[in-house]
């Protein structure tokens, strides 16, 4: 990062939700950030054009594709010119409840989702390190979730997907830190974006919302915020850490 620059910033997933919010976030603050997509240029465009500030670029990649994810990565950390931060949020989560599921469609369902939400974020994490450390250092942060510890019931590979994430961040905090990368975890419960939107509109709404004592889920901001934070040089000794940010609607000790 050269003198008086904002840093380099690549948000995977960027194109809606979290990854929307971590984006501008990220931009408010005179970063340049690298919005990657997935399956929609069209919402990726959008985002890139609310951006405040210059020198954000697109970047797109099939997260379950491990050639495309590290041209990804690479790809942004040319345009950006260097790579200061990544921030691991692409994800997916199809529900398919272990007694209402096919034996073919129990595969399909733990593929894709370990595909995108562990291993395509190892992947990711792999490929930046030489940029981070090429930057002087840096971090990674990982969109976890709640579920990681209480459990999925309707989606047991998203959980395990997220637990796995939990601890493969831990892993990588403990062999970047000499780099001076800190890699660290935001756990949102429910967040009130657009994959959300049919549960909480539905007849269950009200019972998600009355899972936190605020009687709400998080708005994509507060996840945001967190992320921005474990971001930070003042957060650098936070590495390791999973920060918690779902009002209270799951305390685990």
């Amino acid at each position: 990062m050269a003198a008086g620059e904002g840093r380099a910033v690549l948000v995977t997933g960027a194109s809606r939700g979290i990854g929307r919010a971590v984006a501008g976030a990220f931009a408010e603050r005179g970063d340049r950030v690298a919005v990657h997509w997935g399956s929609s240029r069209e919402r990726a465009e959008a985002v890139l054009a609310e951006l405040p500030g210059e020198g954000h670029v697109l970047v797109r990649a099939d997260m379950t594709d491990a050639d495309q994810v590290g041209s990804m990565v690479d790809e942004a950390a040319g345009a950006l010119g260097g790579l200061d931060v990544l921030v691991n949020n692409a994800g997916v989560f199809t529900a398919r409840p272990p007694l209402e599921t096919s034996y073919d469609q129990w595969q399909a369902a733990w593929a894709q989702t370990l595909a995108t939400n562990l291993v395509g974020a190892a992947n990711a994490t792999f490929r930046a390190v030489p940029h981070l450390i090429a930057a002087g250092g840096g971090a990674v942060v990982n969109v976890s979730s709640r579920g990681a510890f209480r459990g999925e019931p309707d989606n047991p590979a998203y959980g395990a997907s997220k637990a796995g994430l939990n601890a493969f961040a831990q892993s990588m905090a403990l062999a970047l830190a000499p780099h001076g990368i800190s890699v660290t975890c935001v756990a949102p419960g429910f967040v009130q974006t657009e994959m959300a939107r049919e549960v909480l509109d539905g007849p269950g709404g009200d019972a998600v919302r009355a899972q936190s004592p605020y009687g709400r889920v998080a708005r994509p901001a507060e996840v945001a915020s967190a992320v921005l934070w474990l971001a930070s040089p003042e957060a650098r000794f936070s590495t390791g850490t999973i920060v918690d940010v779902n009002g209270a609607s799951y305390l685990r000790s």
